[in-house]
C-alpha cells in the first residue's frame, strides 16, 4: 500500500443510534473504495466490522472497529462505533482522533435518543457532523418530517445537500443540490446513472440549492462578496464555504442512502474526500505542555494511542494516530508517562480483523501495531527530541455500580487479572476493591454494559461470576456529650492485664473550642488539656484526641495504646460497623497497675470505654448524598419528578438546557441503584444524568432503625 501524505488523509467516525445502519454503511464504503470485493451483511455475521464473537452473539457492535477506504486518491480512515449508549466510551475515543463525524439516521424512526446522545459528544469534541439519512428504501419513510425534526433539535445548521425522489420501497433516486444532478441507481445498487434534474423537481431543487449557496457563503467574507456580486457560487466556491461551515459547526450537511443496497454511498465518499477537513485542517488533540507540534512528514515523530484490543492467536493490538512526523517500522519511541523506550516492530493498516502491513505512516494517519509491552490507551509516544504529551481522552463517568464476586473463591485472582484486560479494551469498565465494604465494586455505564462483562467472563475466560447490590459506605457519628469508663482486668497465673480508662466524647464541630469544664449527672469535671492530637481521617471527618490526665493516674507511655484502641473502633463503628467520624475525645482519668498494666490492656480499655460512650452520645448514621443533574424532555418531567421524590431526593432547582428540562437535586446514594435503567424507562431512552459526591447527612430515623436491625441480623448469622 502506498504511503499517503497528510493532505491525502481523511479521518471519520461513524456514529448513531443502534440499528441506524453504521456497520452496513461501513461495509458499502469499503466495497466502493475497493478494499473488499463483496459486501457482507450483519445478519449473516460476515461484515468486516462487527467481527468479534460477542458481536455475532449480540447482533450489534460492542467495540469500535478501525477500517479504511479510498476515493479520489484520498485514504479515508473510518472508525465504526457501537450505537448502544452503554458503549459511548468508544464514541468518545473515536471522536478524539478523527476530523469529522458521520451521523447515521434510521429515517423511518426519525431522530432517536441515541442520535441526540452521540451528537452531544460531537459538540463537546468540537467535531463537524454530516447527517446520513439511511434506510430510505424502507416503509414509513418521511424524509421531510425527519429533516424538520433534526432542525428542531440541532437548529437550522442542518442543511439538505441531497433529498430522495421516491423514498420507500422501490427507492432508487437521489437529487444532489450541490452537483445539481439526479443520481439514479440500479435495483441492486452500485454505480448510478447521473442525469439532469426532471422538470417536476426543478423548483424544489433550485430552492434547496439556493439555501445551500447562502449557507456556504455565510462562512467566509470573500465568498459572501462573490455571492452578492454574482448571485450564486461555483461548485468549488461552495465546497470551500461548506468546509469552513463544517469546521465551524455552523453547517451540518444532509446526505441520503440506502446502505444495504449500496445507494448513495459512492457520492458520500466523494464528499468526504473532497470537502471534509484533512488532519492539517481539522481540530486536533492539543499538546498539554503547550509545545508546538509540527505536522509535516519530516517533523519529529509522535503517536497517540486511542484503542487496544485482544484477539485470539494475535494478542494485544494497539491502535494509534500519528500526531506528527512519519512513523516507520522498527522505530524506537519514548513513552511520555514513564520515559521508557518502545519499539514499533510492525505497522499495519486495519480493516477490521484484516490488517495490511506497511513500511511507514505519516502525520494524521491511523494505524495499528502489535507486541507493545507497556503501552495503554491515552499513552503518548514520540521521539526523544520532541517529548510530546497529548491531551487524554476524557471517558464518560460511570453511571451504574454493582458488587462482583467469584462463584468459586479460588477464581478471585483470575477474575482480577482478566478484568484488567477488559479495562484495557474498554476503559469505562472500572473496578475497585472496597476495604470498607469488603466488596469488589464494578463501575460501568449500565446494565447492558454489565451483561457484556458477564459474557466475557463466561465465554472468553470461562469463569463464573455473580453480581450483587453494592453496600453503601455509611458513616457513624454522635450528637451529644457522653461519658464512660472501662476497666480491663485479666488474671491467668503469672503477670496479668490491667488498664482502666475514663473519658468523655462529644461531636467535633469545626471552629468550636474544646471544653475545659464538663457538667454531667449533677457532677462537674474540670478538664486540663495537656496535649491535643488532630487526625484527619482518610474516610472523611476528624478525630480530636485530648490528653487531660493529671496526677499521673495513667502513664503517658500508655496513651498511644488508648488512642489505638479508639481508632480501631472508629474504623468499625459500634452501630453498623461503618467508619465513625467527627468526634472529640477527652481522656481525663484512669488507673494502672505497677506490674499488670501494659499496652494491650489500655488499648482494650480505651476501645471499650469509647464504644460505651458512643452508644450513649446520641449516635447517628450518616449516608452519602450526591448532587444529581437530570436532563429530560418536557413531556416526561412529571414522571421523573415523581420518581425522584420516591427516592428521597431534594429538588434544588430546575431550568432548561440543550432543548431539555434540567433538574438539579440532592439524593442519597442508597436510592440511586439502577437509576439509569429507571430513567431510561421513564424517558424512552432520551433522559440522561450525572452525579457527583456532595457530602454526608443524617439518615431519617426509620432508615436508621432498618439499618440497625439489618446489622444485628447479620451479626447473628456470623
Amino acid at each position: 500500500m502506498k504511503i499517503y501524505k497528510t493532505d491525502q488523509i481523511r479521518n471519520i467516525a461513524l456514529i448513531g443510534n443502534a440499528g441506524s445502519g453504521k456497520t452496513t454503511l461501513a461495509e458499502a464504503m469499503l466495497f466502493e473504495g475497493g478494499v473488499i470485493n463483496r459486501r457482507g451483511e450483519v445478519s449473516s455475521q460476515n461484515t468486516v466490522s462487527d467481527y468479534l464473537p460477542i458481536e455475532h452473539d449480540y447482533g450489534n457492535s460492542v467495540f469500535s472497529t478501525v477500517l479504511h477506504s479510498f476515493c479520489n486518491d484520498k485514504k479515508i480512515n473510518i472508525i465504526d462505533t457501537p450505537g448502544m449508549d452503554d458503549f459511548r466510551g468508544s464514541v468518545v475515543s473515536a471522536l478524539h482522533v478523527v476530523g469529522s463525524a458521520i451521523v447515521t439516521i434510521n429515517t423511518p424512526h426519525g431522530i432517536e435518543a441515541g442520535t441526540e446522545s452521540v451528537c452531544l459528544h460531537t459538540e463537546k469534541a468540537g467535531k463537524p457532523m454530516i447527517f446520513v439519512f439511511n434506510q430510505l428504501d424502507h416503509e414509513n419513510v418521511n424524509f421531510e418530517q425527519t429533516v424538520d425534526q433534526a432542525k428542531s433539535i440541532f437548529g437550522n445548521k442542518v442543511t439538505v445537500v441531497q433529498y430522495p425522489v421516491n423514498a420507500g420501497p422501490g427507492f432508487d433516486s437521489i437529487i444532489d443540490v450541490l452537483k445539481m444532478k439526479l443520481y439514479k441507481y440500479p435495483a441492486d445498487g452500485g454505480k448510478p446513472e447521473i442525469l439532469e434534474i426532471p422538470d417536476d423537481e426543478k423548483e424544489r431543487a433550485d430552492e434547496l440549492h439556493n439555501e445551500l449557496v447562502e449557507m456556504a457563503a455565510e462562512n467566509d467574507e470573500a465568498l459572501m462578496e462573490l455571492y452578492f456580486e454574482k448571485g450564486s457560487l461555483s461548485e468549488d466556491e461552495m465546497r470551500q464555504g461548506i468546509k469552513l461551515g463544517m469546521i465551524d459547526r455552523s453547517l451540518f450537511p444532509v446526505f441520503c442512502a440506502a446502505a444495504k443496497h449500496n445507494m448513495g454511498v459512492g457520492r458520500l465518499l466523494e464528499f468526504i474526500a473532497n470537502i471534509t477537513p484533512s488532519p492539517a485542517e481539522a481540530v486536533e488533540v492539543p499538546e498539554i505542555n503547550g509545545k508546538e507540534v509540527k505536522k509535516g512528514e519530516d517533523a519529529p515523530t509522535s503517536l497517540m494511542v486511542f484503542k487496544t484490543t485482544i484477539e485470539q492467536h494475535v494478542g494485544e493490538i494497539t491502535y494509534f494516530k500519528v500526531m506528527s512526523g512519519t512513523v516507520k517500522e522498527g522505530q524506537d519511541l519514548i513513552i511520555a508517562k514513564n520515559g521508557n523506550k518502545e519499539r514499533i516492530s510492525q505497522l499495519f493498516v486495519s480493516a477490521g480483523k484484516n490488517r495490511t502491513k506497511v513500511a511507514a505512516m505519516t502525520a494524521g494517519d491511523i494505524g495499528a501495531t502489535v507486541k507493545m509491552k507497556d503501552v495503554n490507551v491515552n499513552n503518548s509516544l514520540s521521539e526523544k527530541s520532541a517529548g510530546y504529551k497529548f491531551a487524554e481522552i476524557k471517558f464518560p463517568p460511570s453511571r451504574h455500580t454493582v458488587a462482583l464476586k467469584a462463584v468459586n473463591e479460588a477464581d478471585e485472582e483470575k477474575i482480577s487479572e482478566s478484568f484488567q484486560k477488559l479495562h484495557d479494551q474498554d476503559p469505562t469498565y472500572i473496578v475497585e476493591y472496597s476495604k470498607e465494604l469488603k466488596q469488589m465494586l464494578v463501575h460501568c455505564q449500565g446494565e447492558y454494559h454489565l451483561n457484556t462483562l458477564k459474557w466475557f467472563y463466561n465465554n472468553e475466560y470461562k469463569l463464573d461470576i455473580e453480581f450483587d447490590k453494592p453496600k453503601i459506605p455509611y458513616r457513624e457519628t454522635i450528637t451529644k456529650l457522653a461519658q464512660a469508663d472501662y476497666r480491663h482486668k485479666k488474671q491467668s497465673g503469672g503477670a496479668g492485664q490491667f488498664g482502666e480508662v475514663h473519658l468523655f466524647i462529644e461531636p467535633y464541630i469545626d471552629g468550636v473550642e474544646p471544653k475545659t469544664l464538663v457538667s454531667m449527672n449533677g457532677k462537674e469535671q474540670k478538664l486540663s488539656i495537656r496535649d491535643t492530637q488532630e487526625y484527619p481521617l482518610s474516610w472523611g471527618g476528624k478525630l480530636i484526641f485530648h490528653n487531660c490526665i493529671v496526677g499521673g493516674s495513667i502513664d503517658a507511655r500508655f496513651l498511644p495504646a488508648i488512642l489505638k484502641g479508639i481508632m480501631e473502633k472508629m474504623e468499625e463503628g459500634p452501630l453498623t460497623g461503618s467508619y465513625a467520624r467527627d468526634i472529640r475525645v477527652y481522656v481525663y482519668d484512669g488507673k494502672m497497675h505497677p506490674v499488670d498494666s501494659n499496652e494491650i490492656s489500655f488499648k482494650l480499655a480505651g476501645r471499650n470505654a469509647f464504644s460505651q460512650a458512643f452508644k450513649n452520645a446520641g449516635p447517628k448514621i450518616l449516608e452519602p448524598i450526591y448532587n444529581l443533574e437530570v436532563f429530560v424532555q418536557s413531556d416526561r418531567m412529571g414522571d421523573v419528578m415523581s420518581d425522584l421524590q420516591g427516592r428521597r431526593a431534594l429538588i434544588m432547582g430546575m431550568g432548561s438546557e440543550r432543548g431539555f428540562e434540567k433538574i438539579n437535586a440532592k439524593v442519597p446514594l442508597k436510592e440511586m441503584h439502577k437509576y439509569i435503567t429507571a430513567l431510561s424507562s421513564l424517558t424512552q431512552g432520551r433522559g440522561s444524568f450525572s452525579i457527583a459526591f456532595d457530602g454526608y447527612e443524617k439518615v431519617p430515623q426509620e432508615v436508621q432503625e432498618e439499618l440497625l436491625a439489618a446489622y444485628a441480623a447479620e451479626q447473628e448469622e456470623d
